[in-house]
């Protein structure tokens, strides 16, 4: 799946349990008729919400974004719904073209990042273990942490 494709789904599912996310707050908060939305689609947006940012730091090494371009990509996961907005702006920018670059076997890896993401698009599964775990962990870590301040009720 080419870097465009794999972004663009999952900037849309990010939007998709923002919009689950805030439907489960509109029964709790302004109904009060249960909490279970809250809970259920907090914990799955969570999850894309770390997927997303996860991912737009692999694409942005892979297509050698700029360190404000990649900021951005990472500051649009935080407001509901600006995934898409970013993901189309990449797009009609050109950002998301091409394939892995880091795929191939004749790639080379630059610095730190483009050797680890090498390592990881030449074993893809592997690459999506690593990515499960490492969504895993730090969703168990924001669930220790706990809710934003403010947005606990």
């Amino acid at each position: 799946m080419s870097p465009r494709t794999l972004y663009r789904r999952i900037a849309l599912a990010e939007v998709v349990s923002w919009a689950l996310l805030l439907t489960g707050m509109f029964l709790k908060y302004v109904t009060g008729t249960t909490d279970l939305g809250v809970k259920v689609f907090g914990l799955v947006h969570g999850v894309v919400f770390i997927t997303f940012c996860l991912l737009t730091v692999l694409v942005s090494v892979n297509q050698r974004w700029t360190y404000r371009r990649t900021v951005l990509g990472l500051a649009s996961a935080v407001p509901p719904f600006l995934t898409v907005w970013f993901e189309r702006r990449m797009e009609r920018a050109g950002a998301l073209e091409g394939g892995w670059r880091l795929g191939h076997a004749d790639a080379r890896p630059e610095n730190r990042l483009e050797h680890v993401l090498h390592a990881l698009l030449a074993r893809p599964l592997v690459a999506v273990s690593v990515g499960l775990v490492a969504v895993t962990a730090l969703t168990g870590l924001a669930l220790v942490v706990g809710a934003p301040v403010g947005a606990q009720g």
